[in-house]
């Protein structure tokens, strides 16, 4: 079998985000509802079969995957996960993306494991309006846990900010500064429209990443750069600081025609793009034919024709994909 995922726009698939759990301990306003309704655990891969995916796509060529949820750091066991998945030959980047506030717990076990780099979800630095936007995280248990994560040998440590108009667009300047001292990496990110919210207009909030770097730039001049992490942030420098800032703009500044990434949803289901709902039970393959590694192989490459050539995002506030962020795989 072919060692090499080529979609049909000759796009290679090096890139794998796979989600643990659709649990969270956060509530954010743009990835779920306030109240959610989670999956029964039948319906849930289990570590083991999460690890048999893994490998199947690192056999496949695929050299970055990424741990996601929901928040990874709730999913029993994920420690046994990580340990597995980091001893995979063939893998060149292994990260997870986590709300932090599970960090001063797992930060040394992740380590130890082979998890290479972390994504922590920052969208404001004061506590009271962090907690509206998470509706229950603690803002002093995530910073904490950035700490423990740096304390534990994790270098690049890098901030995903959600920026929504009105509503914490005036800390982008305070986000920066905070990056800068702590010597963090930062991604701002524009909402993506997955899933139907009430707590806001996405319409009203949306910010593109043109108006944070205008924001940037009144008091940091960025410089572009070349450097990248197989993701689809574009990254910037500041010359009196290490630390780099990227951005992910699904909607301005479209980043289909590099597209390098697949997801596999915790159900198993293999999203071959966010905006699209077009995919492959993974997991009916995995039941069907336990252990049967080629199977399941054959089935990934098969899947590669239904990567479409782009996604289609509007903002003009319409939901183009009904499962939640949270569903999907950060």
């Amino acid at each position: 079998m072919t060692h090499t995922l080529i979609d049909d726009f000759g796009r290679r698939v090096s890139y794998v985000r796979l989600s643990v759990t659709d649990r969270c301990d956060f509530r954010c306003v743009y990835c779920m509802s306030e109240e959610m309704t989670f999956l029964p655990r039948a319906q849930v891969l289990t570590l083991e079969e999460i690890g048999q995916v893994a490998r199947a796509f690192t056999e496949l060529g695929v050299e970055k995957i990424r741990l996601t949820g929901g928040e990874p750091l709730v999913r029993r066991n994920i420690g046994e996960l990580v340990s597995a998945i980091g001893a995979l030959p063939g893998l060149k980047d292994f990260a997870m993306t986590t709300n932090g506030a599970g960090l001063r717990r797992h930060a040394e076990a992740l380590k130890s494991g082979g998890l290479r780099r972390l994504n922590v979800s920052l969208d404001s630095l004061d506590a009271e309006r962090f907690r509206r936007l998470t509706r229950t995280g603690d803002l002093a248990k995530v910073i904490d846990g950035i700490h423990a994560a740096q304390d534990a040998g994790f270098h690049r440590i890098k901030l995903n900010a959600v920026v929504l108009k009105g509503r914490n667009d005036d800390e982008v300047i305070d986000l920066v500064e905070f990056a800068r001292r702590e010597r963090l990496d930062i991604s701002f990110i524009e909402e993506m429209p997955l899933g139907d919210v009430s707590d806001h207009s996405r319409a009203e909030t949306y910010c593109s990443s043109d108006e944070v770097r205008e924001l940037i730039e009144s008091r940091h001049p960025l410089t572009a750069t070349t450097e990248a992490t197989a993701g689809p942030s574009r990254y910037f420098r500041m010359a009196d600081s290490d630390t780099r800032v990227g951005f992910i703009s699904p909607h301005s500044h479209n980043f289909c025609a590099s597209c390098n990434r697949v997801r596999v949803t915790v159900e198993g289901r293999l999203l071959l793009c966010l905006g699209n709902e077009h995919s492959v039970d993974l997991r009916a393959v995995i039941r069907r034919y336990p252990g049967d590694g080629e199977r399941l192989k054959a089935a990934i490459v098969d899947a590669m024709p239904l990567k479409p050539e782009r996604h289609t995002f509007t903002t003009d506030g319409d939901v183009q994909v009904v499962r939640f962020m949270n569903m999907t795989g950060g």
